[in-house]
């Protein structure tokens, strides 16, 4: 019954800007690390960013460190990624997760629970 929804995904520019949401049901994120991953075709699921249950300082892939931002909301269980800047080796399928009682992050074998992911596509 644990339900992680993303959306946000779609087609852009270069260069461009775009808010990925990932919305909690049945679960809440107080408590748990929380990241967003992304997967491309024949490559294996990577981290994007991340925070610990503590909500310290996050965790950023130094591919998207200084573009994107994630930002939790636990009161209203849901969670972003702000990119921008984005360039075409972004483009990848988006999945939100969580990790109860976690603080470690940047690893997917941490998670307990995932969303369905979203499609991110960047032309040039």
């Amino acid at each position: 019954e644990v339900q992680l929804v993303e959306s946000g995904g779609g087609l852009v520019q270069a260069g461009g800007s775009l808010r990925l949401s990932c919305a909690a049901s049945g679960f809440s994120f107080e408590g748990s690390a929380v990241g967003w991953f992304r997967q491309a075709p024949g490559k294996e699921r990577e981290a994007v960013s991340c925070i610990g249950r503590s909500r310290g300082s996050p965790y950023y892939a130094d591919s998207v460190k200084g573009r994107f931002t994630i930002s939790s909301d636990d009161g209203k269980n849901i969670m972003y990624l702000y990119m921008n800047s984005v360039k075409p080796e972004d483009t990848a399928v988006y999945y939100c997760g969580a990790a109860r009682w976690r603080d470690y992050c940047s690893s997917r074998y941490e998670y307990d629970y995932w969303g369905q992911g979203t499609q991110v596509t960047v032309s040039s």
